[in-house]
């Protein structure tokens, strides 16, 4: 038999010990669940994706009578960068959610397809995406999508 550990390293921050750069991110994810349409889970997720140049792209959940027709926030802020700038890698991606008109106390994080597509996106690049997870007691900052989906699979996996 053989046994190894899977680690993830988590950091937490309060908003005023993030970066101007990090804070801004932050934001812009909070302010993307205003644009969220949910109304079967009224569950508002907000996603800000920053490019390599600096330029940031939103996204928020979109969800459908005919589940799951819809798309979650961070796969619509991934592909709409992805469409609009394949040259950029995504440096940072930040996630928020918000319930009748309050956010999460604690952060949530990315469902199974998101972790897939999160660490897809990262790996075509060829460099870290430091995944910041937005909640009222704290913003969760992991280094990169690996931290999220340690045992990942990836297009190497199937050669």
């Amino acid at each position: 038999m053989k046994k190894y550990d899977v680690v993830s390293h988590i950091v937490v921050y309060s908003p005023e010990e993030l970066s101007a750069e990090d804070l801004e991110l932050v934001n812009a994810a909070k302010r993307a669940t205003e644009t969220s349409f949910a109304p079967y889970s009224n569950f508002q997720v907000g996603a800000a994706a920053r490019l390599s140049d600096g330029t940031i792209f939103c996204g928020s959940n979109q969800e459908a009578a005919a589940f799951p027709s819809g798309m979650c926030a961070e796969r619509t802020a991934l592909y709409a960068a992805a469409a609009q700038h394949p040259e950029q890698s995504v440096v940072a991606l930040a996630i928020a959610a918000q319930t009748k008109g309050h956010f999460l106390a604690a952060p949530i994080t990315p469902c199974g397809a998101c972790r897939q597509v999160i660490l897809e996106t990262e790996h075509r690049f060829g460099r870290p995406m430091r995944i910041l997870l937005y909640g009222e007691d704290g913003i969760h900052v992991l280094p990169d999508a690996k931290s999220l989906l340690p045992l990942h699979f990836v297009a190497e996996n199937m050669r």
